[in-house]
């Protein structure tokens, strides 16, 4: 710890005190169902899993099989359905040994509530947080998140010959996390995870700054489960994006009927903030004209995910890697 702490350019403040009050926790698992699928993930202080669940709760109101892969109709439900989802993820996704949280909210009640928000071939003009349920004598009035995530992170899944299965996201927040190396590893930089402003308008922000406190991620390392059975473990890097990519490939797979591969190249449309982003140099770029036609703002940029996945089929397992990043399928 010295060391951290006399780095000229650098220091640090971190003390053998703070690695010996960490403790690992084990949480339960988020599911979430959509269709015939159980969607298992990360419960916070990760937004992943319950965001992801939103978003397929959402769109499970609609039939996207029936609109395919290329329809504006699709994506602008799929977009708007993010929107409302990362709406409430701002307001309300934390460290619950911190703060205290909804419970409601993958609620089909409540996502139904929000489906209501969507009028299909008309992007929504806003895209409040929502008003989930609350554990009883425990609601509080919270304001919207400020962090910065930025996407530096990998992504890994695992299945073993005994049945055993890893789906694992990690992330040190930047390239080269908090430029300090320390015994051969680099220092994470995941202060950034959380909201550096602690209120706004004289309300808390649930992801605000507190010694102890875990910083909120948008890691999404997921396990679908079929008749009880994993089916499909998968993730991805990409900061917040993370959540996106995720959930249209789940969507691209398990209601378009691509295989695992092709849902994983098929290219990314991503909705968190009101603004389309659509992935340079692929097709994606041909539904710019119709979404900006339905109210959204557009943007063409590069969309860099790292997905990985493994599909459990009839005692086979069949692996898919993405072609963005470094990376590939191996069996042994």
């Amino acid at each position: 710890m010295k060391k951290v702490q006399s780095i000229a350019d650098n220091p640090g403040r971190l003390t053998q005190q703070d690695l010996s009050n960490y403790r690992i926790k084990e949480r339960p698992a988020v599911c979430a169902p959509y269709r015939q699928y159980e969607v298992c993930g990360m419960g916070p202080p990760s937004s992943g899993a319950l965001t992801v669940g939103q978003i397929l709760g959402i769109v499970s109101h609609f039939d996207l099989k029936s609109m395919g892969a290329n329809s504006p109709q699709a994506w602008q439900i799929i977009g708007d359905a993010s929107r409302l989802a990362f709406a409430d993820r701002g307001r309300y996704m934390a460290d619950t040994d911190f703060v205290p949280m909804p419970e409601g909210l993958l609620d089909a009640e409540y996502l139904a509530q929000r489906t209501k928000l969507i009028n299909v071939g008309k992007a929504l003009e806003s895209s409040p947080a929502g008003e989930p349920r609350w554990p009883k004598a425990e609601q509080v009035t919270q304001a919207d998140d400020q962090s910065i995530e930025l996407p530096s992170t990998t992504h890994m899944v695992i299945a073993d010959q005994a049945g055993n299965i890893v789906s694992m996201t990690s992330t040190i927040e930047n390239g080269f996390g908090s430029r300090v190396m320390s015994n051969g590893f680099l220092l994470n930089n995941e202060l950034t995870d959380f909201s550096f402003a602690s209120d706004q308008d004289g309300h808390p922000i649930a992801n605000r700054v507190e010694p102890g406190k875990r910083p909120r991620s948008s890691m999404a390392p997921t396990i679908v489960m079929k008749e009880g059975k994993p089916y499909l473990a998968i993730g991805s890097p990409g900061g917040s994006s993370i959540i996106g990519y995720v959930a249209s490939t789940l969507i691209a797979h398990l209601d378009w009927d691509m295989p695992i591969q092709t849902a994983i190249n098929m290219p990314h449309l991503i909705n968190r903030f009101s603004t389309y982003e659509l992935e340079q140099g692929t097709h994606a770029e041909q539904l710019k004209a119709p979404l900006e036609a339905m109210g959204f703002k557009v943007a063409i940029k590069p969309l860099n995910s790292g997905l990985h996945a493994i599909q459990f089929k009839n005692n086979i397992l069949i692996g898919g890697v993405d072609p963005r990043r470094e990376g590939t399928a191996m069996g042994d």
